[in-house]
């Protein structure tokens, strides 16, 4: 599993051993593996931008005897800007570690998941299906990922391996609030002209985020789905999380665009900052 360093993923590495995995557990900090150790669960220093780290990883994966089950991509950035402000860098880094991290991740990986007849899970979001403002980048990221995890699956499915992606909206981690900690960060490196058009709508996004987050459900009930998609013998192709993915994702299914934009658009403008009336 990558990305086990806190939130969902060390709750799903901690469930997947409860139910008697061996689970390699990727963070990226010695103390993030001293956390993560526990029965069951054997942490790995992983970053998945790094190709020598993958192919350690995979070698691991080659000389233990026992079959990979399953590959748990987890590992991911939240990194919200708008299109025209958000720096090119930072729409490189987001993809590389939410999309090209996963695909480098799963070609090293796939050799023992053949063997196995194991499955790869793919951890997208709700943002996955519809792109809020200032979510370009993270979800363009999530976006791709649902494809490539439907092509994949119609590759490797007549090989005996199953793919199965897991849409989360709102979990309570820290992963939300290190996002608005990163938009607030980018937001001030907008210029005066960006910051009259958008610096509303991000404070506006930040709320929402917050809000979206603190009803969200906890780690622990993110992670039982997980497990569900790594244990059940026949998993669907697609799990949500939460109500609001469920709600959000069939949405995108009824709803034109048009009709899609004014409800998100009236979802927003709620969060919006409140004039201030001259005394």
């Amino acid at each position: 599993m990558t990305g086990a360093s806190t939130g969902m993923g060390a709750s799903a590495a901690r469930e997947l051993a409860r139910q008697g995995f061996h689970v390699l557990a990727g963070v990226r900090r010695d103390r993030d593996a001293d956390a993560i150790r526990s029965t069951g669960v054997v942490p790995v220093i992983l970053d998945i931008t790094r190709p020598e780290h993958v192919a350690a990883l995979a070698a691991r994966v080659d000389a233990d005897p026992r079959p990979l089950h399953a590959l748990v991509n987890n590992a991911g950035i939240q990194v919200n800007g708008p299109v025209e402000a958000l720096p090119m860098d930072e729409w490189r880094r987001t993809f590389e570690v939410n999309l090209f991290g996963h695909v480098a991740v799963t070609q090293a990986l796939l050799p023992a998941l053949l063997r196995g007849k194991g499955r790869v899970i793919n951890i997208s979001s709700v943002g996955g299906k519809a792109a809020m403002p200032t979510y370009g980048a993270y979800a363009g990221t999530k976006f791709a990922l649902e494809a490539v995890s439907d092509s994949l699956r119609r590759e490797v499915s007549p090989l005996g391996v199953q793919v199965v992606v897991v849409e989360p909206g709102g979990v309570r981690t820290e992963m939300a609030t290190r996002g608005i900690a990163t938009a607030n960060d980018l937001a001030a490196r907008m210029t005066p002209e960006q910051d009259e058009r958008y610096g509303g709508l991000v404070k506006a996004i930040n709320s929402l985020m917050d809000s979206g987050t603190s009803s969200g459900v906890t780690a622990d009930a993110a992670a039982k789905v997980i497990a569900k998609a790594v244990t059940t013998r026949k998993p669907r192709t697609r799990y949500t999380i939460g109500l609001d993915a469920a709600l959000l994702t069939r949405l995108t299914r009824i709803l034109s665009d048009r009709m899609l934009d004014r409800v998100i658009a009236a979802t927003v403008r709620r969060h919006h900052p409140k004039a201030v009336t001259p005394a």
